[in-house]
């Protein structure tokens, strides 16, 4: 196979694994965990945990907002979302590994919010934030 070819059959592939999944072009916060932790305690900021019910049942933090990125990707009525989030706060979403707090955060900016994704997952957070009872 001459190397054209190869290209456009890698091409070809590659798009077809990509297409319909989310381009994600959102970065995970340079805000550090003592940054985060501040603008929460200083009520500039909410932490969402966009991990689904299971996974926030089997343990979260105590200062978390729930709200799962299935929920968000669904569509969720702005005006009822507003009464919980207020838009003048940060939003650090956050999942088990990072990815889905990636989708969320672009999800909640498209909705007018100041989403941050958090690279940290749960696991780490737990080390800096307290768990719920």
């Amino acid at each position: 196979m001459s190397s054209g070819k190869f290209v456009l059959l890698l091409v070809i592939v590659v798009g077809s694994i990509t297409h319909g999944m989310p381009a994600s072009a959102a970065e995970h916060t340079k805000d550090t965990l003592a940054v985060v932790k501040a603008n929460v305690g200083q009520d500039k900021a909410v932490i969402v945990d966009v991990r689904e019910k299971k996974e926030w049942e089997e343990g979260h933090l105590k200062e978390a907002y729930h709200l799962p990125l299935s929920r968000l990707q669904k569509g969720v009525d702005p005006k009822s979302l507003e009464s919980d989030l207020p838009k003048s706060k940060i939003l650090y979403t956050h999942c088990r590994a990072g990815r889905r707090s990636l989708l969320a955060a672009e999800i909640l900016e498209d909705l007018g919010y100041d989403g941050r994704p958090l690279k940290e997952g749960t696991a780490d957070l737990l080390k800096t934030f307290p768990a719920a009872d």
